[in-house]
């Protein structure tokens, strides 16, 4: 099982085709933990493609991939697990269809007891947010720093951290908490990829740059 602590990238669906598989390997590149594949299009076959190919570039880094709302599209690529909203399913279903080695991690906004009842049902990894002003899900629920200490004390599970985060806000969160930063456009909207996603992953690594 990989390790669930650093940058969670998730991919940005502005960009398409081969382009989204170079934006994955730059964010790999500095040190992204995790990827997701997000794209909330129509488009099957162009989901399919999109996806199997950011999996071999991840496979390659020895990176998970995991793909967003969808468990039919990770058992048929046979990507290393799912991430799952309130309307994407249950966690019971999705761990019978990619089985127990899966990761399979479930949204629970700001909702302490919901993801209490996703730990208990085995998640292996509960997602809290939006934290800040979110340029992708800019209607999505509050969260606030108290309510990821208060999860953080009383789960076992690693907890991630989504919304509007950035190399200036990214740190209380950590010290709240939070084992995982998932970014969307702090990393997949930068000028330079690569520095943006090294960046939020020195937050992990205070003493990073003091040994090269």
């Amino acid at each position: 099982m990989h390790e669930l602590k650093g940058l969670y990238a998730i991919t940005d669906a502005a960009f398409k085709g081969k382009a989204i598989e170079q934006q994955v390997v730059k964010a790999i590149a500095g040190g992204a933990r995790v990827i997701q594949y997000r794209d909330k299009s129509d488009d099957a076959k162009l989901r399919r493609a999109e996806a199997s190919a950011i999996l071999g570039e991840c496979r390659r880094h020895g990176v998970p991939l995991l793909i967003n709302d969808d468990v039919q599209l990770a058992a048929d690529i046979k990507a290393d697990g799912v991430h799952i909203g309130r309307d994407d399913g249950d966690l019971a279903s999705a761990r019978a269809r990619l089985g127990s080695h899966a990761i399979i991690g479930v949204s629970c906004y700001n909702q302490p007891q919901l993801a209490k009842q996703a730990a208990a049902a085995g998640a292996d990894y509960i997602a809290f947010g939006r934290f800040f002003s979110s340029h992708s899900k800019p209607a999505a629920v509050q969260a606030d720093i108290a309510m990821l200490a208060k999860a953080r004390r009383e789960l076992s599970c690693p907890i991630v951290a989504i919304g509007g985060i950035t190399p200036d806000n990214g740190r209380p969160l950590i010290d709240a908490g939070a084992d995982m930063l998932a970014v969307i456009r702090g990393v997949f909207a930068a000028a330079d990829v690569t520095a943006a996603a090294r960046a939020i992953q020195q937050l992990f690594e205070p003493d990073a740059e003091s040994n090269p």
